[in-house]
């Protein structure tokens, strides 16, 4: 349910905060007042469409911030865990700030998240249903999803299943669509591959031959470089006419000879030898790259050929010769797979018609739970509208299998083999018709609270919105309204905008939204009325703006009543 909300600097309310309670909590006042303001504002929170008109004029951003406490569902625990939302106690605090530069913030217990993110978690929330919000029963397409919603657990369970096996048959379907080139494109790829292939083989890369070839031109390019400066070494430690290395050895003897009579010179004499030793293993090298160098012309131009040829194929199949050579494995993949393409074919195909087979078997079985439950759903929906004085309407759950040209059975689709339509018949002796076609707008706004009656329980929603549903009804109709919305509250928490008293008077919490000007700015404010404000509030809805003793009598019988029926309905 929606535990508190607070609300800064958005339309005409500069700030508010309401605490809400459980049960049947009803926002009266005059039109204009910013009732409406307050369910956009909520509205907001669970994901619905944000503009900058409804920051305060003046102000740079606006601030939404809702509580709510929710009912631990798969679907929603599942949701939270995708998108990594921590969620104690199973509450979440949800926050939207709307900049009038367009920008748009939304977290979620302190996680960012994106609008999308936001509506569809806000989705199991808080369920808005407006003056226009019967317009969900003229899509068609809901209404196999009410009917879904209505039924046992397991046939909700059963069509998670189906849908599953249903969208391995579609991806197995594509996969294989994939393999069903034209002919001409599957030579062309072929032809493309073998080049490619062909080529990179011929090639006879290794890994790091670039780099190796590299060094190897390296000391070919310097050749005479490096004999210059091998020879002038070699002779300056072992030249004819003065060597380095005799120098060092002769000094060497010389403190050997002392190295005794002190510490230091002992050190000096170590150091002596040791450098010795090195430059004498330092010669023997030099001595061993010289003779074995050799400049090799004709070595430098297979080289310099071999490093251009490579260049040409990292120009086609990668920026070195390990992507080239990866380049290679996957066309030679293809290629094989291409080659094989029957037999990838034939494999895909019987994979489709192993899950073909499942997916359909579980469809009929869905099929059969569904009209199970379109029996007990229609015997329901009769109840409810019996009770809002639509007794002689008929109402029908009607199925037809969505049937491809020419195809002797029903095609699967995502919802199943089930094509499902609700139909009525609002005049007696009128034949039963698309529910579309017939129903005016306020016969579909009642046979939508018949059905919220119904599935408030079986949704799971924490908190439903009826947002002046009661628009252009009275008598006792707009009574038979009144206790269904509140029966509704048993379930849900519900949150209801109306002009009508008799609603009003079913309240658990009546709260009173005014307008006032203050220095020339226009603010809302709410009031939580007590007994003696209601009877008052609900007198004025009654006779409007000149109260007399007996519209406050009026009211308050109107009230007892109320009281009593809500007992009535709580002992049930």
């Amino acid at each position: 349910m929606l535990e508190s909300l607070r609300i800064k600097n958005f339309a005409i309310i500069e700030e508010l905060f309401l605490d809400f309670k459980e049960g049947m909590t009803v926002l009266t006042g005059e039109t204009g007042a910013g009732k409406s303001i307050i369910i956009d504002a909520v509205g907001l929170l669970a994901g619905g469409r944000g503009s900058t008109e409804f920051v305060r004029f003046g102000s740079k951003k606006c601030v939404l911030e809702g509580e709510f406490s929710f009912r631990p569902s798969a679907e929603l625990m599942a949701l939270l865990s995708e998108h990594e939302i921590e969620h104690e106690a199973n509450t979440l605090l949800v926050q939207r700030e709307i900049f009038t530069s367009g920008r748009t913030v939304c977290r979620i217990n302190g996680s960012i998240v994106t609008i999308a993110v936001l509506k569809e978690i806000g989705s199991h929330l808080i369920d808005i249903h407006g003056q226009n919000e019967h317009q969900e029963l003229m899509v068609t397409e809901n209404h196999s999803h009410l009917l879904d919603y209505f039924g046992p657990k397991e046939l909700l369970k059963l069509k998670k299943e189906y849908q599953d096996v249903f969208h391995d048959f579609k991806q197995l379907t594509r996969e294989r669509d994939q393999w069903v080139f034209n002919e001409q494109e599957l030579a062309q790829r072929l032809d493309i591959l073998r080049y490619q292939v062909d080529e990179i083989e011929a090639a006879q890369l290794h890994p790091n031959e670039e780099e190796e070839l590299l060094e190897e031109e390296k000391k070919l390019a310097n050749h005479q470089a490096i004999v210059e400066a091998l020879s002038s070494s070699y002779a300056a430690l072992q030249g004819e006419e003065y060597s380095g290395l005799d120098s060092v050895g002769q000094a060497m003897e010389k403190m050997a000879a002392v190295e005794n009579i002190d510490e230091s010179f002992k050190q000096i004499s170590d150091s002596l030898s040791t450098a010795f030793f090195q430059l004498q293993e330092a010669a023997s090298d030099i001595y061993s790259e010289l003779d074995g160098l050799e400049y090799d012309e004709e070595r430098l131009n297979e080289i310099e050929t071999r490093l251009n040829f490579i260049q040409q194929l990292k120009r086609k199949y990668g920026n070195s010769v390990e992507a080239i050579l990866d380049h290679f494995e996957k066309s030679d993949k293809e290629l094989k797979s291409l080659e094989n393409r029957e037999e990838q074919v034939d494999g895909l195909s019987k994979k489709i018609k192993t899950a073909q087979t499942q997916a359909r078997k579980l469809a009929e079985e869905l099929s059969a739970i569904r009209k199970e439950t379109a029996v007990e759903l229609e015997n329901s929906i009769q109840e409810q509208l019996k009770e809002l004085y639509m007794e002689k309407v008929k109402f029908q759950v009607a199925f037809k299998g969505p049937e491809a040209a020419g195809a002797d059975e029903p095609v699967l689709t995502e919802q199943g083999i089930d094509k499902i339509e609700f139909f009525v018949s609002t005049n007696p002796g009128e034949p039963l018709k698309a529910l579309s076609k017939v129903a005016s707008g306020g016969e579909l706004s009642r046979m939508m609270l018949a059905m919220k009656t119904i599935f408030s329980q079986s949704q799971g929603i924490t908190s439903i919105i009826f947002d002046e549903v009661d628009t252009g009804v009275s008598g006792r109709v707009a009574q038979a309204i009144a206790d269904k919305i509140y029966s509704v509250a048993k379930h849900s928490q519900v949150l209801c905008i109306t002009h009508l008293p008799q609603v009003a008077a079913m309240a658990d919490q009546h709260l009173y939204i005014k307008k006032t000007t203050d220095d020339e700015r226009t603010q809302t404010s709410v009031e939580r009325l007590m007994e003696n404000d209601r009877v008052e509030e609900i007198a004025r809805m009654l006779s409007g703006d000149e109260l007399t003793q007996l519209t406050k009598e009026t009211a308050s019988e109107l009230l007892k009543l109320a009281g009593k029926k809500k007992e009535r309905v709580k002992k049930k």
